[in-house]
């Protein structure tokens, strides 16, 4: 899908009528992210999405921010029933108790993999030796089936292999711009 503005073309799921959307395209989506706080942000609003889309929770992203302390790691591990009952009152997120329990629930076990593997960064990228997996046009792979199965081992919630291939996508693991966008390449 072309812009008429910048004569760019995009991913065809990019809404080019969506600032924020084409801005995380450019600029964030299938980047490799090495930081442990931008991982553990994106893990928690990739598993908001489950059954809804990606869109939906990016035109929230400040304020799933702003509700859950910048998504503050060992803020996140702290929370209790009241902040719990706040964030289910917070009508600019999305207000699923499972999904923010489940947000607890993963803080927690984040830490853990920190703690064993050092960083999160380091558990993510090992399963591919830290290289960046080129392919298109998927939904899950052997590879969103061995760390979803991992993390559902570990007692994560919400963290699905459709879920966790989108994450990869994300965070650059899994390199998947169309061909014909502009920031496609078939690898490095």
């Amino acid at each position: 899908m072309c812009d008429r503005i910048d004569e760019k073309c995009r991913c065809r799921w990019c809404n080019m009528n969506n600032p924020e959307y084409v801005k995380y395209h450019d600029f964030e989506w299938g980047i490799p992210e090495y930081r442990d706080s931008a991982l553990f942000e994106l893990l928690i609003l990739e598993s908001f999405q489950a059954g809804l889309s990606w869109e939906c929770v990016l035109n929230k992203r400040e304020y799933f921010r702003s509700a859950f302390d910048n998504f503050q790691l060992e803020k996140v591990c702290d929370y209790k029933e009241d902040k719990i009952e706040e964030l289910l009152n917070n009508k600019n997120i999305i207000r699923n108790r499972r999904k923010i329990w489940a947000s607890v629930n993963n803080a927690n076990i984040f830490r853990l993999i920190q703690k064993e593997f050092g960083s999160f960064s380091d558990y993510i990228w090992s399963f591919t030796d830290r290289k960046i997996i080129y392919e298109n046009d998927k939904t899950s792979s052997q590879l969103s089936d061995q760390i979803s199965s991992d993390l559902k081992r570990r007692g994560m919630k919400f963290v699905g292999t459709t879920i966790i291939y989108a994450y990869l996508q994300a965070i650059g693991v899994i390199y998947s711009h169309d061909e014909g966008c502009f920031l496609w390449r078939k690898s490095e």
